[in-house]
């Protein structure tokens, strides 16, 4: 039980490591001109560490999103050495880019929300003029 919990515990601390590495490489780093304003927001790694899943948040549009990550896959490469100079490990998993819209359906949620909280406000102040007690 306990080895599992630090295996756990060291693939939680490899992943992190792996989201601030591969965002400041982004960042500062690539000058891909497909490869907008990006956001790292989770990297999740497979059970065996051989492969991982990059999910970047993308500033703009569905087009922007898509150019952005064709960018990143095609510097997947450099990012992968890159990576594995900065952690000196012997092994980078094998990385696959992912748009993150997360973000947008919780914008879109509290927008719907929103909506219909006005909504019901409206409805008991007419109910209530309508029905005054």
């Amino acid at each position: 039980m306990p080895e599992h919990r630090a295996r756990e515990h060291h693939r939680s601390r490899v992943q992190e490591t792996l989201r601030e590495e591969i965002g400041v490489i982004i960042d500062g780093e690539l000058s891909d001109p497909r490869i907008g304003s990006a956001t790292v927001t989770e990297v999740t790694l497979e059970p065996g560490g051989k492969s991982g899943h990059v999910y970047i948040a993308v500033n703009g549009d569905e087009g922007d999103e898509q150019r952005t990550l064709d960018g990143l896959r095609a510097a997947k490469g450099y990012i992968r050495a890159e990576l594995l100079d900065r952690m000196g490990t012997r092994h980078i998993p094998d990385l696959s880019f992912h748009i993150d819209r997360s973000e947008k359906i919780n914008a879109r949620m509290d927008t719907l929300l929103t909506r219909m909280r006005k909504r019901e406000g409206r409805r008991r102040a007419g109910a209530t003029e309508a029905n005054p007690s």
